[in-house]
């Protein structure tokens, strides 16, 4: 077998990616990716296993910070390809797969000089700089038998890898080279305003000025200036007229700002020009292309950077108008057009049990008492399927790029042939589907005609922000249940298929809870415990539940705040990382003093709401917010920011909680805590009628009844 490996120091375009390693593949050929770029980032394994490419992928070292203080003051002054090779030379992997490569593959500038050097040590492999020429030389080796033969290297030169890119910008006019030098002048606006003023000179070559942007922006990160990237990217791609170019140096730079967990300033204008892109690939017949384009689109616009990773979003002021510009392209109207279904969903059978398949992907945190109870229900029978515990069922699941392409080839891809080869036994057993999330699973399942099974997606809150609903054809659903009002606002807001003569039913549904095990008699000293249930996401926003603790503890410094549940993840992106940072800052005093008690993630909610007499929700947003009930049922007196998210609108918290339980600001929920817990009667009154609401209303037995409706059509 042929051995490739690739090796990046950024990270690879993974739809074109994915098509080269397939073809790798078809060749016979066997692929491994090093990459100094970080895998751990948000999407990169779920894309690396579109690719095939999950188990053979490697982390190489990111930096030098483990090295001599010698070799990191000399890295930090070299050309950014040479640091690749110092931080990676070591790499115990690298190197042994290296000698056993066939072809050794430069996915991009960073990575040749790596590259030419592990060819120094294997010259018997061919060394090539990208996919096209790396392909080629694989294609040679099957035809000689698959022996090496020659390396074949169209590398450059040592003495040409390793100087500065600088370099490429000779073409430049001469006196704006003189006047800006590399990196150290970065330091300087005057230096990096110089740098962007050659960026604009007219006159300058294509290939010319996008090299030169990107070595611009290299400096400028150097400097510590991410958003001076941005702008020297931006500027560059406005003078050029090559849709696909232009849309690259877009795209990166609007990842400057997303990569330091800033909200990018052009956005707009990255997502327009991959659109554009995208339009000009579908206008040619390109359907593959068009769909790499339209699908790094959508990745751009619902970005987790830009809307959970946030105390707000642009779907927060205009949803509407912030998937307009979708909604105007040609491609992605081509994406949205409903295909409907030959027949419509038969009845339930009347002469033997329901078939039920209910399935999810990996995720079925919100389904154990729907299966519990439709597993023994006697007109009922049940079988689950979790998506993600079969690879292939796994990989179809989230293949955006190959959604795509089948959407705007009107189905004609071998996509859909996966998907009915691996999902018809399914739906042919199955008289009702229900899915729950509607996340990559339903854009794969609404692939297929579902024939005359019905189909039935629930839609949580996170979904929304993401780029699935857009991406799946409700015109093949039946119903699309919802958990609160304002979500599915928001969401029929964004799609505009769900406001449409082929829209789906849209109920709403409590999620299945059962609370009637939180009824547990409250400590007197919980009186005086605030808690919240749920802090890690950047969306629960736990800095505010800090202020209220604050201001209630200047009347009385018995009140404490006890933290429920796992802490967020810094890895998760650089914003949440800095929130973190902030809110560990605020904590460390009030942790120091007591005032703030963590207990960390817990399976036993219910004896720990024992000690808290107060639940609040500081969220930006929420669907339901399941701590909140939770609380309520334990008898602990509800306070509940308005989610400033769906603040003001129709449906909202206001909306969704009893009245009294909303506050619009830390000050007023301070206010409602010291007010309910003056005495010791008014707050367990308090908790009395909250419990009283949530037992009520929310509870198992309730919310049963509307499933089973939704199901059997009983009740």
């Amino acid at each position: 077998m042929t051995e490739v490996l690739l090796v990046a120091s950024t990270w690879p375009q993974f739809g074109v990616l994915s098509t080269s390693v397939r073809k790798f593949n078809e060749l016979g050929a066997r692929v491994r990716l090093a990459g100094t770029f970080p895998m751990d980032a948000e999407g990169i394994p779920e894309q690396l296993a579109e690719v095939a490419l999950a188990e053979a992928a490697h982390q190489l070292p990111r930096n030098l910070k483990h090295r001599s203080q010698a070799l990191r003051r000399r890295g930090s002054k070299s050309p950014a390809g040479l640091r690749v090779w110092m931080q990676s030379h070591r790499d115990s992997w690298l190197r042994s797969h290296a000698r056993n490569a066939d072809v050794l593959v430069a996915l991009d500038q960073g990575a040749v000089y790596t590259v030419w050097r592990l060819a120094e040590y294997n010259r018997a492999a061919a060394a090539q700089f990208g996919l096209a020429p790396a392909l080629r030389a694989v294609e040679a080796l099957k035809e000689r038998g698959g022996s090496t033969g020659g390396r074949g290297s169209v590398l450059p030169p040592l003495h040409a890898v390793t100087r500065d890119v600088k370099r490429s910008v000779d073409n430049l006019p001469a006196q704006i080279i003189r006047a800006a030098t590399p990196r150290p002048v970065m330091r300087s606006s005057v230096g990096a305003k110089l740098w962007r003023t050659a960026l604009a000179a007219p006159g300058v070559p294509i290939r010319v000025r996008a090299a030169t942007s990107r070595y611009v922006a290299e400096g400028m990160r150097w400097a510590g200036r991410s958003s001076g990237a941005a702008l020297a990217l931006t500027d560059a791609a406005a003078k050029i007229p090559d849709p696909k170019l232009k849309a690259d140096l877009y795209d990166e730079a609007m990842m400057q700002e997303v990569g330091k967990g800033i909200s990018p300033r052009n956005m707009a204008k990255a997502v327009a020009a991959r659109l554009a892109h995208a339009d000009a690939e579908f206008a040619k017949g390109r359907t593959k292309e068009a769909a790499e384009a339209l699908n790094r689109a959508l990745f751009l616009d619902f970005h987790r950077v830009l809307h959970i990773d946030q105390l707000s979003s642009p779907l927060a002021k205009d949803a509407e108008g912030f998937v307009a510009p979708l909604h105007r392209s040609k491609a992605f109207q081509a994406l949205s057009r409903p295909r409907g279904r030959k027949v419509p969903a038969a009845p339930a059978p009347t002469d033997r049990p329901l078939r039920l398949l209910i399935t999810t992907s990996a995720n079925d945190n919100f389904l154990h008492l729907i299966k519990e109870h439709f597993g023994d229900h006697p007109g009922v029978e049940l079988r689950y399927l979790d998506l993600a515990a079969n690879k292939h069922l796994k990989r179809i699941s989230w293949a955006a790029p190959r959604m795509l392409q089948d959407r705007l080839a009107d189905g004609q891809s071998d996509y859909q042939e996966e998907v009915e080869r691996l999902m018809r036994p399914h739906l042919d057993w199955a008289d009702t589907v229900f899915l729950e999330w509607a996340a990559g699973p339903a854009s794969m399942l609404t692939t297929i005609d579902p024939g005359d099974t019905r189909i039935i997606i629930r839609l949580h809150s996170y979904e929304a922000f993401t780029r699935w609903p857009h991406m799946t054809d409700f015109s093949r659903v039946d119903d699309l249940v919802f958990i609160a009002p304002h979500v599915r606002d928001l969401t029929t807001s964004l799609v505009p298929m769900l406001r449409g003569e082929q829209a789906p039913h849209m109920p709403v549904i409590d999620n299945a809870m059962d609370l009637s095990g939180f009824d547990r008699p409250k400590l007197a000293e919980a009186r005086y415990n605030l808690g919240l249930i749920g802090i890690s996401q950047v969306a629960k926003d736990p800095k505010w539940a800090l202020d209220v603790l604050e201001r209630v503890r200047k009347h009385d410094d018995r009140y404490r705040l006890i933290l429920v549940g796992d802490d967020m993840n810094p890895k998760t992106s650089r914003a949440t990382k800095e929130y973190l940072a902030e809110f560990e800052e605020l904590l460390e005093p009030l942790e120091e003093s007591g005032a703030v008690v963590r207990l960390g993630p817990t399976d036993d909610v219910p004896s720990k709401l024992v000690e808290i007499g107060t639940i609040l929700s500081s969220s930006v947003r929420e669907g339901c917010h399941v701590g909140v009930m939770e609380g309520a049922a334990s008898g602990a007196v509800p306070v509940v920011r308005d989610w400033p998210f769906y603040a003001g609108k129709p449906n909202s918290a206001r909306t969704l909680y009893p009245e009294g339980w909303v506050v619009g600001s830390p000050q007023e929920a301070a206010e409602r805590i010291l007010k309910v817990t003056a005495t010791e009667e008014s707050w367990r009154a308090a908790g009395d009628l909250a419990k009283e609401h949530a037992l009520t209303v929310w509870d198992w037995p309730v919310v049963q009844k509307h499933f089973e409706k939704l199901l059997l059509d009983e009740g």
